[in-house]
């Protein structure tokens, strides 16, 4: 049996995060379908107090999503969440380069907002962890 599967991130601020992983992937942001928004407002299924605007459009506050142009990737969802991110997470991503490109892709993150937090090497392999803008650890090997 198949199953789909999406990722979801707890953040802060979902859509600011979004933009983040969208450009460190290539990767784009789910448009949103601001006529339905609309309607479901005036239809009183969501208040004006559920939506926002981001890069000029009228989305929905709480959540927003990325996927990838190739399919069968995973959809990864970003919604907020009150709390803040205590402790090491448990589950991350890991951005997979060639091994001659790790540096280069290291910096590219940097300087879309991501923080190296520490270098390892386990046998062959070597790894870069990074934090997204919201502290979040990924991988970059």
């Amino acid at each position: 049996m198949a199953h789909d599967v999406q990722v979801a991130v707890d953040c802060a601020g979902p859509h600011e995060l979004a933009d983040f992983w969208a450009d460190a992937l290539g990767w784009e942001v789910e448009p949103q379908d601001e006529a339905f928004i609309r309607r479901m407002v005036e239809a009183g299924h969501a208040d004006e107090s559920h939506t926002t605007r981001h890069r000029g459009a009228l989305v929905w506050r709480s959540a927003t999503a990325i996927r990838s142009p190739d399919p069968g990737r995973p959809r990864i969802l970003f919604q907020a969440v009150p709390e803040g991110k205590a402790g090491k997470n448990r589950l991350h991503l890991d951005v997979r380069v060639a091994a001659e490109l790790r540096d280069r892709e290291v910096a590219r993150l940097v300087g879309l907002g991501a923080r190296e937090l520490w270098r390892a090497a386990q046998g062959p392999h070597e790894w870069v962890t990074l934090a997204d803008p919201e502290g979040n650890e990924f991988c970059v090997g």
